[in-house]
């Protein structure tokens, strides 16, 4: 099927591999015109040259999530180079290991300031940029299914997670005035670079196998299989078009039944 621009532009933080690089190929070929930011050029100069470049709705952007004007700058240009903005997607994050007597003030600083602060400057920026423009829109974020449970060994990741939720929840109350939703997306154990290293990471601490700390993580999946990026992609696709405008302050499980609600 050949793509149809929907008039629409999303940017999507972490664009440059795994879930991030996912969600910006599915809303591009959905018809957004996608801007994808990472902090790792080299990684979306090549995806947005895969999906035809600049001129084909696809710009490669740098991003530095922790670090807030890096953010509205990032903004400022998917929505002056795409003309217009309506969807910011807030992926980027990371998942050290985080043994509870090893955390570190250091360690604290570092993942809350990506995985917290950047969807807290992701969300202002977005939101100034929609009501410069005059109209609603749509803003997402990663959470996670350790956002929902805590888990074993990454207490820290777990903790940034439900701070995204609790955030998500105040955010949409207070910008639902605006016509603007806020929501997130959890996924559980996807197969991506960033879960590959948790799991050796995982093994390694342990003296095991790799296989063994991917076990660690996947034995309470329901569906029996990991999921691929593309099953967490297809929800937020949900999120970003006209079928979720009635959805806000949700945390959408896309974990293949680890958790119930």
């Amino acid at each position: 099927m050949t793509r149809q621009d929907n008039g629409k532009v999303a940017l999507v933080t972490g664009a440059g591999q795994g879930i991030g690089r996912a969600i910006a190929e599915r809303l591009h070929a959905d018809g957004f015109r996608v801007a994808l930011a990472d902090i790792d050029t080299d990684k979306t100069d090549e995806v947005a040259a895969s999906l035809g470049g600049e001129q084909a709705g696809a710009l490669s952007l740098h991003i530095d999530v922790a670090d807030r004007q890096s953010v509205f700058d990032a903004v400022s240009a998917a929505k002056d180079r795409l003309g217009g903005f309506d969807v910011i997607v807030n992926n980027a994050g990371i998942a050290p290991l985080s043994a509870i007597d090893e955390i570190t003030e250091e360690a604290i600083q570092r993942i809350f300031s990506i995985n917290v602060n950047g969807v807290i400057w992701g969300t202002q920026a977005a939101a100034a940029a929609f009501r410069e423009l005059g109209h609603g829109g749509k803003i997402i974020a990663a959470a996670s299914q350790a956002g929902h449970v805590g888990n074993p060994g990454i207490a820290l990741y777990s903790a940034t997670k439900f701070a995204v939720r609790g955030f998500t929840q105040s955010a949409a109350r207070d910008l639902a005035q605006y016509g603007i939703t806020v929501n997130t997306y959890a996924p559980g154990i996807v197969r991506t670079p960033m879960m590959e290293a948790v799991a050796k990471n995982t093994a390694d601490a342990a003296g095991q196998p790799e296989e063994w700390g991917w076990a660690q993580f996947t034995s309470g999946i329901t569906l029996d299989r990991i999921s691929e990026p593309a099953d967490v992609a297809n929800v937020v696709a949900f999120l970003s078009g006209s079928d979720s405008d009635y959805i806000t302050g949700q945390s959408i499980l896309v974990d293949g039944g680890m958790v119930f609600n």
